[in-house]
C-alpha cells in the first residue's frame, strides 16, 4: 500500500489540492510505521515544494 501511495503522490504532485487530498487519504489507510516512512519520503521528494502542506497533514494526525 505504501508503494502505491508513493506512485499516486508522484502522479498528482503537479496540483497542490490533489496532492493534499491523496496525502490525507493515505493517512487513513497506512499503518503507523508506514506513515513514518511516507512522511520521510514526502519530505525528501516534495519538501521544497510542499513542505508546509506535508507538515500540516502529518501534524494533524499525531
Amino acid at each position: 500500500m505504501l508503494e502505491m501511495t508513493k506512485t499516486v503522490l508522484q502522479k498528482v504532485s503537479f496540483d497542490r489540492k490533489l496532492f493534499k487530498k491523496e496525502l490525507m487519504k493515505a493517512t487513513r489507510w497506512l499503518k503507523k510505521d508506514e506513515l513514518l516512512q511516507l512522511q520521510a519520503w514526502c519530505i525528501v521528494m516534495f519538501g521544497a515544494k510542499y513542505g508546509d502542506l506535508i507538515a500540516e497533514v502529518f501534524q494533524s494526525i499525531s
